[in-house]
């Protein structure tokens, strides 16, 4: 009987120690996990920090944080949706540009600034189009090639926007006529520039 009693002193002992040893081991792993493991950067993190190659930081994170989830830590998929809304405000502004021309009484000067701003947007909204085509299909051998001529494309169209506000320095052309479109413009200019930031950045 004394031998048995002993015995069950010395079982429980042991799984007593054992008790404690599993709870320190499991107190210590998570320890080490919570201090060492690396940490993924956020999706809101990752495009504030990409925002800061661009010249308009605030401007793109504005946009595209929205799109947090989406973009994840992503580059392509962030110069995929910073294209996207460069186009859509691209888009928006030629029509508005196009309706000013048909609605308002315009003098000769005004109106041949404006018809050259509609040409050379339309140029602009046809040359993000075709980068965000490219953009769909950057896998595989030709991705360099594709690359090169997004950058080209979107290059153009920023070319092309600078190029409609420069219509607009003329002092003959009505004030509220000048500031309305170069408003509109140069948002677009700075969202096409950067889009092509961050494209640069991929490559």
């Amino acid at each position: 009987m004394a031998s048995s009693a002993v015995s069950k002193q010395s079982f429980c002992r042991s799984l007593a120690i054992f008790s404690t040893t599993l709870a320190f081991f499991c107190v210590a792993k998570t320890c080490f996990a919570g201090n060492f493991e690396p940490q993924v950067e956020s999706g809101d993190d990752f495009i504030k920090t990409s925002c800061g190659v661009t010249r308009y930081p605030d401007l793109c994170y504005k946009k595209l944080s929205a799109y947090a989830d989406t973009i994840q830590d992503n580059p392509t998929q962030l110069a995929n949706v910073s294209l996207s809304e460069t186009l859509k405000n691209a888009e928006s502004t030629l029509i508005m540009v196009q309706k000013l021309l048909k609605k308002r009484k315009l003098r000769p000067r005004e109106a041949g600034a404006i018809k050259e701003c509609v040409e050379t947007m339309k140029d602009s909204v046809d040359e993000l189009q075709r980068s965000m085509v490219a953009m769909s299909d950057l896998e595989g051998p030709d991705f360099d090639m594709e690359m090169s001529n997004i950058q080209s494309w979107v290059s153009a169209a920023l070319t092309d926007e600078d190029t409609c506000m420069d219509g607009f320095q003329d002092n003959s052309i009505d004030g509220k006529v000048k500031d309305t479109i170069r408003s509109y413009i140069v948002t677009v200019a700075q969202l096409t520039s950067i889009a092509l930031a961050l494209i640069n950045s991929i490559h």
